[in-house]
């Protein structure tokens, strides 16, 4: 280990000093908030630092321990509940969704796939055909029946982003197989055999969960983004891109220090997780479905999410996600893959050199957004440039 930069708590490798010193100018010179990161290399923890606070009114120091809500990231972690499902035969990729939810077959959806929801193909992103009220949002099961009774859009088949109703979708599947909710499927597929403290969906009761600080997205809501949104919204494609993610009033949702969308079980959207926690999950797909002495999924469960495998063979040239993830390139990792979410906290993993990676913040910055979202990207080439330094070091330590 090495002495970390003033400011940053926890530990690391030497070899991993330079990730270590871009993720302490990252939050002293830009984000100015609290943060994590956690990276495992082969299963093995090499980076686990944190830094500044939890609260908006910077009173809170940021723990090992603490939580934040993450968005998107979330999509990733719910994905793994789907895949440990079908590693033990509970669910086949290729089989329609209303096999294991009848009411699904509603509306012509009887040939939509499990694979189609993890692609974001099955032409049900658009919230505006689903609420009456933005409240809604928030009441899982009313969504879930909602969706089941939905006809497809004209994006069925296409791979548009289904922001919110990707977690309702998969939500109704897994409770009509297994009689549970997403969240306690959260606890007894990932959080239990990981021994995973800060792997929540939803605010977890009496967990270390940091507050949001920034103006989130308010701007939708005011005299001049109110009529801003809706015209957007009226323009072809780009306004069902858009209403995939919001609709006029549901901005109420995401304000406060930790927005009532935060309270939520959406398996799309709301994942309260630690950095370690969502390290520790991609730590599975780095290492082949093995993690801490335990083979969590088997080999070609964890291959076939790498789309290059042919193991999981996806006929659709358009398509962007595979089985719930997406291309997250970077310097010394063309094929790594994971899940980025708003405001850029983000999981990824690297099959080919083992990597893995957890990044949390609690910053949500309309304004700043643009660059926020790239903020994972930032950190992973020092990431990997400190995995060749560490792998030189340890074939130097084997030659001598």
């Amino acid at each position: 280990m090495f002495t970390l930069p003033t400011g940053i708590n926890g530990a690391a490798d030497p070899a991993f000093a330079p990730a270590v010193r871009a993720f302490a100018l990252l939050f002293s010179r830009y984000v100015r908030t609290g943060g994590a990161l956690a990276v495992y290399l082969r299963g093995e923890p090499v980076v686990n630092i944190w830094t500044g606070t939890a609260d908006a009114a910077g009173e809170i120091p940021w723990e090992a321990d603490t939580a934040a809500l993450s968005f998107s990231t979330t999509k990733g972690i719910t994905s793994m509940v789907i895949h440990r499902l079908a590693d033990r035969g509970s669910i086949d990729y290729d089989v329609p969704v209303a096999e294991y939810w009848p009411e699904f077959a509603d509306g012509g959806k009887h040939s939509i796939t499990v694979r189609d929801v993890l692609a974001h193909r099955a032409g049900l992103g658009d919230l505006r055909r689903l609420l009456d009220d933005p409240a809604d949002v928030l009441d899982h099961a009313l969504m879930e029946q909602r969706l089941a009774a939905a006809t497809p859009d004209w994006t069925r088949g296409l791979p548009m982003y289904h922001a919110v109703t990707f977690g309702w979708l998969l939500g109704g599947l897994t409770r009509a197989i297994t009689g549970q909710e997403m969240e306690e499927l959260y606890r007894v597929e990932l959080a239990e055999p990981l021994g995973l403290s800060g792997l929540h969906l939803g605010h977890p009761a009496g967990a270390a969960v940091a507050e949001m600080v920034g103006p989130a997205l308010s701007f939708t809501g005011t005299r001049l983004g109110r009529p801003l949104t809706a015209a957007v919204t009226r323009i072809p494609v780009l306004g069902t891109l858009i209403s995939s993610a919001h609709v006029a009033g549901a901005e109420a949702a995401l304000l406060g220090p930790f927005p009532d969308f935060g309270t939520a079980r959406n398996g799309a959207a709301t994942g309260v997780f630690s950095a370690d926690a969502i390290a520790r999950i991609y730590a599975l797909i780095a290492g082949d479905g093995a993690f801490d002495g335990q083979q969590l999924l088997a080999p070609d469960t964890v291959r076939a999410l790498d789309r290059r495998t042919g193991l999981s063979p996806d006929s659709n040239p358009l398509t962007f996600w595979h089985l719930g993830y997406h291309p997250f390139p970077t310097l010394g990792a063309p094929h790594a893959f994971g899940h980025i979410g708003l405001g850029g906290s983000g999981g990824w993993a690297d099959p080919d050199s083992g990597l893995a990676v957890g990044f949390v913040h609690n910053r949500l910055d309309l304004f700043r957004l643009p660059v926020d979202m790239i903020l994972t990207s930032l950190l992973l080439p020092t990431i990997t440039r400190s995995a060749g330094s560490y792998a030189r070091r340890a074939a130097a330590v084997r030659a001598a």
